[in-house]
């Protein structure tokens, strides 16, 4: 009785831990694992989800863009112009990565409203909140998506789209034209105006036309009949007429052949006439610049776009320089919409007692989206009119959406 009444004592006794002189053995894990963040399983099954809607919002967006942005007018250049088949293929590659990155955006917003969309209606988020996590966990791997869809938008920006834009346009341009050697730079009637600023008596500065150059020609190595209006130095102002001018890059300066200077007195008159053979004068590098042809801002990436707006500032061109300056914080702002429609599409999706469809999620989507650009258009005519700041203009669509799903997110964690 006494036998069977004791415990039965286990085969092989374990040992505690920390009283154990067993030696460890040693982990399978490499020692790399260490250091990285573990992903729990919710964060994998959610990325999963999150994955799929993204995808199929990429290709659903970008194909829309392509054929409303591209093929239609591609087709229509191949029927009545003439455009090459395969070049007309070769221009709409090209276009195609300015098209995924507008989707982008749309994409995030799409696959967090669906995803979660999804699980809500399977009643899986209720499953997660009755488990004590919170709406703010919950959403966490939908902002993650959203900062790395960012990072993304600002490299495609920078380091593909500007090429390849400028890159089809060049095609077009040689497939159309009526020389297949057609020079990439204007060729007639370049001109340019230089201001500075001057102080009255007062103290109040004020801008006021300092230079005018005028080329006739350009023929990609050398201006030809020219005219220069120089009041640049004070109580001195010179007119001068070139055969043809040459920019020298190693001393900075253009150097004039077959020309006369004309000296102009403060009263008006012709104070002296030097004629020359050769000439070099000291004028900025602008004229050539200018001349050269004029890429569009999605043919830039910023570094160029801050390149072109030093350029500009030169000449005084302002609706020009305004609409440059727009471009460039619009480059800066543009990419972090991914994360403000992340926001708004988790925040929608995570409100209890909403049961969203894919058919319901793709309708939201496009309202929201159309909602957006709408705004940024309205932004964008406010900004070329000079009613707001450049700045304010590309940032204020983005703080308004920001708030918004903010503000939604909060409401759904309550």
């Amino acid at each position: 009785t006494l036998a069977f009444s004791q415990a039965p004592q286990p085969l092989f006794p374990t040992r505690h831990p920390m009283t154990s002189n067993t030696v460890p053995q040693p982990s399978s894990a490499p020692p790399w694992q260490n250091w990285l963040p573990q992903i729990s399983v919710m964060d994998r099954y959610l990325a999963k989800e999150l994955a799929m809607p993204f995808l199929f919002g990429v290709g659903a967006f970008s194909s829309i863009g392509v054929s409303v942005g591209t093929v239609f007018d591609l087709v229509r250049k191949v029927v009545e112009e003439g455009l090459p088949i395969h070049l007309a293929m070769q221009v709409m590659l090209l276009q195609m990565p300015y098209f995924i990155v507008l989707s982008f955006p749309m994409s995030t917003l799409l696959a967090s409203m669906m995803a979660f969309g999804r699980l809500s209606n399977d009643s899986e988020l209720v499953a997660l909140r009755s488990c004590g996590i919170g709406v703010y966990r919950i959403v966490a791997p939908a902002l993650v998506l959203s900062l790395f869809v960012t990072g993304l938008t600002f490299v495609f920006n920078e380091a593909l789209v500007p090429a390849a834009n400028y890159q089809a346009t060049t095609i077009l341009e040689r497939a159309l034209g009526t020389d297949d050697n057609q020079p990439s730079f204007r060729e007639e009637n370049i001109f340019y105006r230089e201001f500075s600023e001057v102080e009255k008596p007062d103290g109040e500065k004020k801008s006021i036309l300092s230079r005018v150059f005028y080329a006739e020609r350009y023929d990609g190595k050398q201006m030809l009949s020219l005219t220069i209006i120089d009041r640049s130095q004070a109580g001195i102002s010179q007119i001068v007429t070139a055969k043809s001018a040459v920019w020298n890059p190693q001393e900075r300066a253009w150097d004039f052949r077959d020309g006369t200077i004309y000296l102009v007195a403060p009263d008006g008159s012709y104070r002296d006439i030097l004629r020359f053979e050769q000439q070099r004068l000291q004028l900025p590098r602008t004229p050539l610049d200018l001349a050269v042809r004029d890429r569009f801002s999605n043919e830039l990436n910023i570094a160029e776009a801050q390149e072109r707006l030093a350029i500009l500032r030169q000449s005084g061109e302002r609706a020009e320089i305004t609409k440059l300056e727009l471009r460039i914080q619009q480059k800066y702002a543009f990419p972090f919409i991914c994360v403000g429609f992340g926001l708004v599409g988790s925040a929608l999706a995570n409100r209890r007692h909403q049961r969203l469809g894919r058919a319901t999620s793709f309708g939201v989507s496009v309202v929201v989206i159309f909602a957006y650009y709408l705004l940024a258009f309205l932004m964008d005519a406010l900004a070329r009119t000079e009613f707001l700041s450049p700045m304010v203009a590309a940032w204020l669509p983005l703080l308004v959406v920001g708030a918004l799903g903010t503000g939604l997110l909060v409401r759904a964690a309550r």
